[in-house]
């Protein structure tokens, strides 16, 4: 004799019904634990990345070229990049609307469809951008720092490579930015009941800190302003994602309509 309880959750849109929603419990938790450990993993392992006046290139590329550990710790950072946006994308998954409101269904779908593309976009543009920064910038800058001769072009060929990790970088943070915005417009509205109006509220604003950190470093680089910016990304979103991770551990809280049990 086995028991298998099945609750019908009944999610909402502005205070009205939006269909019967299934929700992944389990992937919520999934979820919200992946995006906590990456972003943990990220910010720890940054720790290590070599520091100094970043947008000072004839200081900097010296630091980076005696880096003993640059190339493990850039590998680490994107390894924490892929847990964070794996987190997203099961986030992405961890509730499907299953029945009713079709209108409203089919628009969550869609944005959810595409929040999961812009998240697996800014991954591909995290891979290429620590190609760049993670492998090429260290050997250009290890080129010029030893040369003997043609240092200028050296130099030069230095100052190009960061210049590409400004725009890959520009562009990550764009596709970012915007997969959480729209995950946070899901979440506030389909998904009302299941994720806290703070989570989503805070969700959003960390897009948005994103999308300013796309637009400071496409235009100044890695100035102080950036460091700001990504300091309070990085605040924010472990408010949000702790605050999930509690909510999934305890449940979502939402509406109960019945509960059925079979035999």
């Amino acid at each position: 004799m086995s028991k298998n309880p099945v609750t019908s959750v009944t999610a909402t849109v502005g205070g009205a019904p939006a269909g019967d929603a299934t929700h992944d419990r389990a992937g919520l938790r999934l979820a919200a634990g992946l995006l906590l450990g990456g972003q943990l993993l990220y910010i720890l392992v940054t720790q290590f990345h070599a520091g100094g006046d970043a947008n000072n290139h004839p200081e900097i590329f010296l630091h980076y070229a005696a880096s003993s550990d640059w190339k493990g710790v850039h590998v680490a950072q994107f390894a924490a990049m892929a847990v964070l946006i794996s987190g997203l994308l099961a986030f992405g998954t961890a509730t499907n609307v299953s029945a009713g409101a079709t209108a409203v269904r089919a628009a969550s779908c869609h944005v959810t469809r595409t929040a999961s593309a812009l998240a697996g976009t800014a991954l591909a543009l995290y891979a290429a951008l620590q190609a760049v920064d993670g492998v090429g910038n260290q050997q250009v800058d290890a080129a010029w720092a030893h040369a003997t001769a043609d240092k200028p072009a050296r130099f030069a060929s230095a100052e190009a490579m960061r210049w590409l990790e400004w725009g890959m970088r520009s562009y990550h943070d764009y596709a970012l930015g915007l997969a959480l915005l729209l995950f946070a417009a899901v979440a506030a509205t389909t998904f009302r009941g299941v994720v806290p109006k703070g989570v989503a509220a805070l969700m959003g604003a960390t897009g948005l800190i994103y999308l300013a950190q796309g637009w400071v470093v496409g235009q100044d680089g890695f100035s102080a302003t950036n460091s700001y910016l990504i300091v309070v990304a990085w605040v924010l979103s472990v408010v949000w994602m702790v605050w999930m991770a509690v909510v999934a551990n305890r449940g979502p809280k939402a509406q109960t309509r019945g509960v059925t049990h079979s035999r």
